[in-house]
């Protein structure tokens, strides 16, 4: 990952990971090959083939009117690509706002209003310094916040974007801070594929079985949670 730091725009790194020949252009089967090495279904992973059929034309548009007749996705003019109802951390460049996201967390993580505790001045109140995060309220609620008026396509791909992002990464049902900064840069991506290739799967996922299994049992991710905690137990027993 480091080697392709120089030059590229956060957006741009974002994507890097699914150019798997490095040729500044993401194939359909780039797309499907990297949802595979996240740990993704096949299903899914066909799924995000959608990618390439809505996201080609506009980053076409930065060498050719004519659309790829193989929706190949070029990386050198992603910001294109961009849409609107987003957060806005990306800038019309592809840049990384870090003010505004940061702001996301100040303004729509609701577990900051729940860890206050008195302090020994008993007229005021002090946050509790856990790590910020976003719960499924505080999505569908940033979802709302973000929409503008008569931009569907907007608001399907930014809803697509956060049930993917949370599938992929949340963790005691929550998506936390220091795994969205990664997401946006891209690292994380490179991260999970290497702990997957060396452990055989992420420690931190909720995938289709999770979430099937979830409202199967009347759940949410405590379905995952405890498979997980036992699976890390039975490990930890065979170790000694």
């Amino acid at each position: 990952m480091s080697h392709l730091a120089a030059n590229l725009t956060a957006l741009q790194l974002h994507v890097a990971f699914w150019d798997y020949n490095h040729d500044s252009i993401i194939t359909p089967i780039e797309i499907y090959r990297g949802f595979r090495d996240l740990g993704f279904c096949i299903p899914f992973s066909l799924g995000g083939l959608l990618i390439s059929i809505f996201f080609s034309y506009p980053t076409t548009l930065g060498h050719s009117w004519l659309p790829d007749p193989l929706f190949r996705i070029y990386t050198d003019s992603i910001h294109k690509a961009k849409h609107g109802s987003d957060t806005g951390v990306y800038s019309a460049d592809g840049n990384l706002r870090l003010m505004l996201f940061h702001e996301v967390f100040e303004k729509m993580d609701s577990s900051r209003a729940e860890d206050t505790r008195p302090t020994n001045d008993t007229t005021r109140l002090e946050t509790d310094r856990k790590e910020p995060s976003l719960g499924v309220g505080d999505l569908f609620r940033l979802h709302a916040k973000n929409r503008v008026a008569a931009d569907p396509a907007g608001w399907s791909f930014a809803a697509m974007e956060w049930w993917t992002t949370w599938l992929l990464l949340q963790r005691d049902g929550r998506l936390w801070k220091k795994d969205l900064r990664a997401m946006y840069d891209g690292t994380l991506f490179w991260r999970i594929r290497e702990e997957r290739q060396k452990n055989g799967q992420l420690q931190q996922g909720y995938g289709w079985q999770d979430w099937l299994g979830g409202l199967w049992n009347n759940g949410t991710w405590k379905t995952w949670e405890i498979r997980h905690n036992d699976r890390v137990k039975v490990e930890a027993e065979k170790e000694l």
